[in-house]
């Protein structure tokens, strides 16, 4: 990806750093996102969306993973506790694949590159005031179940993260988005906002969690983006385009949040989660067989 020299903080930054505007600008004339927005330097640890394990391992007992809390259409979700650290008793979650599921290596790696990505966004988000709640996202980690298992479960990895209360799903990675609620049109402004920071190379979508009284928290999030670097469930600009069809600006959105110029509509809207074959392009006339409907 392109980069170069933001005029204000001389940060050497990739394309994605500067909205579309201020990269037509040209090279020594271009200003970060950072610097337009005149967000202070905050230390790492004050401008954080992450929520994270805090932790070395968990308990999961044999019925809980025998009775996933969560099913779908290739992934279980079971509820433990953490047995170490700060969040010790505290409660977690594990995901797994189904035996035999397809995209399970690619989705425990792009799982993990989509949260960082989330995470850059989300801290913009955050500072800018938006609303008046923080944004958290759950950072997963790859754990592996140890020899204190039954045989079956031995060696066989999941993610692992703190578990969300009231979990609720507010928009999907095909269009689809819950406004019922003012935190449904917020999270929708949060999706908006992911284009317009990103100089419309990247769109967070697919939010779902738990709405806090301080934050709210985010899990399982999705990147869509022009080139497709984000795996299975980035649907690329076909889906970047089903997004903005399907979105109409609330009090949330700031009128000068770019969008892009007459978006089609290719995905049909629905809550579950689409994944879809990374090598097959992105044409509306691909085979229906290379779609995947995933989690809820």
């Amino acid at each position: 990806m392109p980069r170069r020299a933001c005029l204000a903080c001389n940060r050497y930054l990739p394309r994605s750093s500067y909205t579309g505007h201020q990269w037509s600008k040209g090279v020594g004339l271009s200003r970060c996102f950072h610097c337009v927005q005149g967000f202070p330097d905050l230390p790492v640890e004050e401008s954080d969306a992450g929520r994270y394990n805090s932790s070395s391992d968990a308990r999961l007992s044999y019925y809980a993973l025998r009775n996933p809390i969560a099913e779908g259409s290739f992934r279980l979700v079971a509820k433990g506790s953490y047995t170490s650290g700060p969040r010790r008793k505290q409660a977690c979650v594990a995901k797994w694949f189904k035996a035999g599921a397809v995209f399970s290596d690619d989705y425990f790696k792009y799982d993990i590159v989509a949260v960082d990505k989330a995470l850059e966004i989300v801290n913009r988000f955050n500072q800018l005031g938006v609303i008046d709640k923080d944004v958290k996202i759950n950072v997963p980690c790859v754990w592996t179940f140890n020899d204190d298992c039954e045989e079956e479960w031995v060696g066989q990895k999941a993610l692992v993260e703190p578990y969300i209360q009231n979990y609720q799903k507010f928009n999907s990675n095909t269009g689809w988005n819950n406004e019922s609620t003012a935190w449904g049109k917020a999270m929708q402004a949060l999706s908006h906002f992911s284009y317009h920071a990103t100089g419309g190379f990247y769109v967070l979508c697919d939010l779902q969690g738990g709405v806090y009284q301080h934050e709210i928290v985010l899990s399982d999030p999705v990147i869509l983006s022009r080139r497709r670097e984000f795996g299975v469930t980035d649907l690329g600009p076909d889906g970047i385009d089903s997004f903005f069809s399907n979105h109409e600006c609330s009090d949330f959105c700031h009128d000068y949040w770019t969008r892009p110029a007459d978006p089609v509509q290719v995905f049909r809207p629905a809550p579950r989660t689409l994944m879809m074959n990374r090598h097959v392009p992105t044409e509306p006339s691909r085979p229906l067989d290379t779609l995947f409907w995933g989690d809820e």
